[in-house]
């Protein structure tokens, strides 16, 4: 099995650290270190906590039509991305399904650089070749980029160690940064609420970069277990749980990031798959919505739980649960009838033929703290 499992650049320096391995969007990927999930995941909202994402993947699309091509396929302003600057998108179908949901950076010089979910990566770069490769080159980036994430209060400490221009990034902006000699590309920007950096490195310099941080006293190398618990307490979307391609940005709760400008009352509105059916569905509302839950006992709700009302009878189901460390609470999110959505709405979740108690929640569960100058 493990054979047949990719590896990033980190992977040897996984094992010397004495990570559990298991396999992960066709990786084999760290899971937690001998610290544990529980104090990794604490040690991110205190400290810094160093994550390998190498298995995501990272897109170069170059050329004077790239960013117009790219606002074809995304309910996003591409056109008026300051230079400098990444914004959080979907690629969306025809009927207004989330293909996946990646992140867009403009470089300058006509040049966007894009990272998108791993177990998505081949098909986002087939469907990219499809719909725009004539319009703009597209560079998958795959096997050449290694992504390292610094998250949590003291990660602009750390970073600034080796790049002092690193500290007066805000959220979300996005530069080349040389690190250790590597030509790199840095974004104050994360998946766990809190403030900190991704950092797309040469993978020949990726092992050396993440050797240096770890050196730092502040930083803990992190695992996909707190990795998920963090982004959970922090109410953020996991692709292929959260969202696919039967969930539209409507029900997905993520009208936020269709921009104001693409919007159907917006100067440049729709042009993308799915627009007619995102808009209609604006217009008649939704008959589901994801919402936050919190468990009223310590039992944790997972993925794939039945949510009932008091009746009994089923009103959706949990996509993402688990136990939330910083909350020291079960933390859950799901679909429900959107009758069921409003805020304090009592219902049941059914674990193991037992009735939990939610209440529908307000996210993220706990505050994010990206710093925005």
């Amino acid at each position: 099995m493990s054979e047949t499992l990719q590896k990033t650049p980190l992977h040897a320096l996984h094992l010397e650290l004495g990570a559990r391995m298991v396999p992960f969007a066709g990786y084999d990927m760290p899971v937690q270190y001998p610290l544990g999930v529980l104090k990794e995941h604490l040690h991110t909202r205190e400290q810094a906590g160093l994550f390998d994402v190498s298995h995501m993947g990272q897109i170069r699309l170059r050329g004077s039509d790239a960013a117009k091509a790219l606002e074809s396929l995304v309910p996003v302003d591409i056109i008026d991305l300051p230079v400098g600057m990444q914004r959080y998108a979907m690629f969306t179908n025809e009927q207004g399904g989330i293909l996946d949901d990646l992140m867009v950076a403009n470089l300058g010089d006509d040049e966007l650089f894009l990272v998108v979910n791993a177990a998505c990566k081949d098909q986002d770069l087939a469907h990219l070749q499809k719909h725009i490769g004539s319009r703009c080159e597209i560079e998958p980036l795959f096997e050449e980029r290694a992504l390292l994430a610094l998250q949590g209060p003291a990660a602009v400490k750390v970073l600034e160690r080796l790049a002092p221009e690193v500290a007066s990034m805000t959220f979300m902006q996005f530069r080349p940064v040389t690190l250790l000699g590597a030509d790199c590309y840095v974004s104050r920007s994360g998946y766990t609420g809190e403030d900190g950096y991704e950092i797309s490195v040469p993978a020949a310099n990726a092992e050396a970069l993440a050797r240096r941080l770890l050196a730092e006293p502040e930083v803990q190398p992190i695992g996909l277990g707190a990795r998920d618990s963090l982004r959970l307490e922090a109410g953020l979307c996991l692709y292929g749980h959260d969202m696919n391609t039967s969930t539209t940005p409507v029900e997905a709760s993520l009208l936020w990031a269709i921009s104001k400008v693409r919007r159907a009352d917006g100067e440049r509105a729709g042009g993308f798959p799915g627009a007619h059916a995102i808009f209609e569905q604006q217009r008649q509302s939704v008959a589901r919505k994801r919402v936050g839950l919190l468990p009223q006992e310590r039992t944790p709700v997972r993925e794939g739980a039945q949510i009932v009302d008091a009746d009994g009878r089923t009103v959706g189901e949990v996509c993402s649960g688990g136990f939330g460390p910083t909350l020291g609470a079960p933390v859950a999110m799901g679909y429900v009838e959107s009758e069921h959505a409003a805020l304090d709405t009592a219902l049941f979740a059914v674990v193991r033929g037992k009735q939990v108690a939610l209440k529908v929640s307000k996210m993220p569960f706990v505050a994010q703290r990206y710093y925005r100058g």
